[in-house]
């Protein structure tokens, strides 16, 4: 047979080199019969392949990896069931502003034939319904600008998933190579970089008697060049400046310490924030949807100027009403205003001692409500290491914590928000820890969401990850039952039988332990950093003091 011209590939594999050129290394997915062709050229091109236990966990993976690196995280998967079952991650992705992209084999002819293996009505629009957009591309060229676009709209928008699906046959044909050059290789992200004029806000900020800011998830910066001041410096030093007061969204976490005196914290969702909020005549929230997950209320309280910046034109019109807006990127704004504030330090324009007792009180609130979790989470944080990346999943245990658990740094902190799924955390901090190799990773589950993606302990281990499992078994869905007994409804279909998870784990070559005290607790979590595997550490409300 004459040898194949190096630029003449299946389809399949050319997109392989294809997204190996825009800086892919790992793509993680599960094969089949429909997308073999995409497998033709993953070891050719040098990009590692995660083989995820079910599409939902491949698209978990993909997320947890674009979140920690600042990279958009990539899934193959197969038509049908396989769009089918990576459509949550897709979802969660779109709600969360995470650059995923899913790659899919379609039919060649879904309408002109029945009851072919695989076959949807649909399966572009299924997909399109929880993505920022899908598309089929019915040429080789059609799939090259297609990738590009996404890419380009990762560096430049606001990023959300996206989804893009090839027939089996185009997959398989021979076709020459992808531009070796992606468009916008030197664009920065975002949008605009620096707003045109500032318009006198720096001025309002002077002269403000109680100025707040309100810092979003949009100003988190993973995988930002070292050359770039770290975000958190830039947003002390704002406050520094201006004397005002702040809270972060949970996404924000970590923009602000906890030595920072002027600093709500995390409790923006607390129903007392509204009326603080609404002492303040100038309200600047800075990259926030401000959405029902950041606040738990319809509105957010203000009664003074509000200013919103952000780089999605959609939320700057949305119901909160800003007086003020700013169409960039959070950063820019940020370094926009430090340029034009006092370089000295302001003297504070909110009580010191108030804000204190009012995040005492907060976080008092917060332990009534779920008693018990909020010491277990002190405990933890003393021998987390500063640099550890947390995924929660919806439980009890990451509601708390994400209010009193003060992290030390920005972007650290990743919790399925909006969409809001169950089984996001395990398959997510698997996708976290082959973004950064050596360095802490760390899932926080519940034991009713953890048994959504449970089978992807089998990832975990392939991949040799250490990663400390952190299972709060509180033997129900307590959240639901609360919610349930709150309503004054009698609680119903809430407890479900549970297996022996230590054994569980152990079956798939996990290391498992079950502390009794948190003395316990302490050491399993600095043991489970330094081993070959993942550990679970099952956690319950009986751990005691000693």
């Amino acid at each position: 047979m004459a040898a194949i011209d190096q630029e003449m590939r299946p389809l399949g594999a050319q997109i392989s080199h294809m997204l190996k050129a825009r800086g892919v290394d790992v793509i993680f997915g599960i094969p089949g019969v429909h997308n073999v062709e995409l497998y033709r050229g993953i070891e050719e091109a040098g990009i590692t392949h995660v083989l995820a236990r079910h599409e939902q966990g491949a698209g978990f993976m993909a997320d947890g990896y674009a979140r920690a690196s600042g990279k958009p995280g990539v899934a193959y998967v197969i038509t049908g069931p396989g769009v089918c079952n990576i459509m949550t991650p897709l979802g969660q992705a779109y709600s969360d502003s995470v650059s995923v992209l899913t790659l899919a084999s379609c039919l060649d002819d879904h309408v002109g034939r029945r009851g072919q293996l695989h076959q949807m009505q649909d399966q572009r629009a299924a997909a399109a319904s929880v993505c920022d957009w899908a598309e089929e591309a019915r040429s080789a060229r059609a799939a090259y600008d297609l990738i590009d676009r996404a890419f380009v709209e990762f560096k430049r928008k606001r990023q959300r998933s996206k989804y893009i699906q090839v027939p089996i046959g185009l997959l398989g044909s021979m076709v020459s190579d992808a531009p070796k050059k992606a468009p916008g290789d030197h664009a920065s992200s975002g949008g605009q970089q620096v707003p045109v004029s500032l318009g006198g806000l720096e001025q309002a900020l002077v002269d403000a008697q109680k100025p707040m800011f309100v810092f979003g998830g949009g100003l988190v910066q993973n995988g930002a060049p070292a050359d770039l001041t770290p975000i958190e410096i830039l947003v002390r030093d704002l406050m520094r400046r201006s004397g005002a007061a702040a809270f972060m969204t949970y996404a924000g976490c970590g923009l602000l310490s906890a030595e920072e005196s002027l600093s709500f914290g995390t409790y923006l969702g607390r129903g007392d924030s509204k009326r603080i909020i609404g002492d303040a005549d100038l309200v600047i929230v800075i990259g926030s949807e401000l959405s029902e997950c950041d606040l738990w209320r319809d509105e957010l309280g203000h009664k003074g100027v509000l200013v919103r910046v952000d780089i999605d034109a959609e939320v700057l019109a949305d119901r909160h009403r800003a007086d003020i807006t700013f169409h960039c990127e959070g950063r820019a704004f940020v370094e926009a205003l430090l340029a034009a504030l006092p370089a000295e330090t302001a003297e504070p324009r909110w009580s010191i001692r108030d804000i204190a007792a009012v995040k005492s009180r907060f976080r008092a609130e917060t332990d009534a409500e779920r008693p018990g979790i909020a010491g277990i989470c002190d405990v933890l944080s003393e021998v987390m290491p500063d640099d550890a990346m947390i995924y929660s999943d919806m439980t009890q245990f990451a509601y708390v914590a994400k209010e009193v658990w003060d992290m030390t740094r920005p972007g650290h902190w990743h919790h399925p928000s909006g969409f809001g799924t169950l089984g996001y955390a395990l398959p997510a901090s698997i996708g976290g820890a082959m973004a950064r190799p050596e360095k802490p990773t760390v899932c926080i589950a519940g034991d009713y969401g953890f048994q959504y993606t449970v089978q992807e302990l089998g990832v975990a281990v392939e991949m040799k990850l250490p990663i400390p499992i952190l299972l709060w078994d509180n033997h129900k869905l307590k959240e639901i039952e609360d919610s349930m007994v709150a309503s004054q409804i009698a609680p119903n279909a809430v407890i479900a039988l549970n297996p022996d998870f230590c054994k569980l784990a152990e079956s798939y070559g996990c290391l498992a332990t079950e502390p009794k005290t948190v003395d316990e607790l302490q050491a399993a979590l600095t043991l489970a950093f330094g081993a070959d595997r993942p550990t679970l550490i099952r956690m319950t409300s009986s751990l005691s003091a000693s």
